[in-house]
């Protein structure tokens, strides 16, 4: 019962932080109102592995290692400021393309794979950002227990943040998946699109920004 209170304090903290705006709910929310339901929960499913990586490595250790590590921190910084700012060109270039969506509901032939590529963005996303890493680390840090956890915490610990992460974005690809924010983003896609993409390229110059700054 002793470690009870430190999952559900960790828990808490990561949901909080997941709830916050930044690169991954812009990215979630853009794939699932452009794209399809089923895209927004193949990202929310990256999401929820790259949650699930984080913590696997912070109870590794080796994020606290990488924090401990100024060379290397500084440069995954600017390498996934880079990627945030070539999605963000990418978005802002496609703006004024017209989107063709499918409204009728049923799955197309290329729906299992358009799934999983979508995954693969939320993953690569969720782990661009070795900010979160560090927030991770200072997360379990202060309060995971000293002494050595027991099997199920190690265990339960790192799927309850997944379920966090990929519950939370998943509800946030239902969301803007629906018909009124799909009208609306059809409605305005020029300027919406060029608006998730600077804000994209502004976290990305952000980080590039304090990676060079050391």
């Amino acid at each position: 019962m002793e470690h009870l209170l430190p999952l559900f304090s960790i828990v808490v903290a990561i949901a909080l932080g997941a709830i916050s705006p930044g690169p991954s709910f812009v990215l979630v929310a853009r794939t699932a109102i452009a794209g399809s339901r089923g895209a927004g929960l193949g990202t929310a499913l990256g999401m929820g592995l790259g949650g699930l990586t984080f913590a696997t490595l912070a109870l590794l250790g080796l994020i606290a290692l990488l924090a401990q590590v100024a060379w290397l921190y500084l440069g995954l910084k600017i390498l996934g400021g880079l990627y945030l700012l070539y999605l963000g060109w990418r978005l802002w270039r496609g703006a004024r393309e017209p989107l063709a969506v499918d409204t009728s509901g049923q799955a197309g032939q290329g729906a299992g794979q358009g799934f999983w590529r979508a995954a693969l963005l939320g993953l690569v996303t969720q782990l661009s950002n070795p900010k979160t890493a560090v927030v991770y680390a200072g997360i379990f840090a202060a309060l995971l227990p000293a002494q050595p956890l027991p099997l199920w915490l190690a265990v339960t610990l790192p799927a309850a943040i997944f379920t966090v992460e990929f519950v939370w974005y998943a509800l946030v690809a239902t969301a803007f998946s629906a018909g009124g924010p799909r009208r609306l983003y059809l409605g305005g896609k020029t300027w919406i699109d060029r608006l998730a993409g600077g804000v994209m390229a502004a976290l990305g110059l952000r980080l590039v920004f304090e990676g060079a700054r050391g």
